[in-house]
């Protein structure tokens, strides 16, 4: 399995596939699928019985999948190649950093 250089809350990019050049935040991620939800990106409809949150039930927009492959990281408005960078020369821990700038990301 590859290693996921995305995390929870980063601003991406859709690169391929029906919702090529959209952009929002990861809600989700599903390291086993290698998938993540992006907000407001390939909206997919689902039919949904009548619950106590929708008593009327109906079809209801929500955020599909996409694959991993399909996004890249946006920085400063660019979409941007991420990876690791070790945050002290002593310590193991990593953050993700963008390769361009060579600087970590918030």
């Amino acid at each position: 399995m590859l290693k996921i250089k995305l995390k929870k809350g980063d601003t991406v990019k859709v690169i391929s596939g029906e919702a090529r050049g959209q952009q929002g935040k990861i809600v989700t991620i599903d390291p086993q699928k290698m998938r993540a939800t992006v907000e407001g990106v390939n909206m997919v409809s689902k039919s949904e019985k009548p619950n106590a949150k929708n008593t009327n039930g109906g079809i209801v927009k929500k955020e599909g999948s996409i694959h991993i492959s399909n996004l890249m990281a946006v920085e400063g408005g660019k979409t941007v190649r991420s990876g690791k960078k070790s945050t002290t020369e002593k310590a193991p821990a990593k953050a993700a950093s963008s390769k361009k700038s060579k600087e970590a990301a918030k």
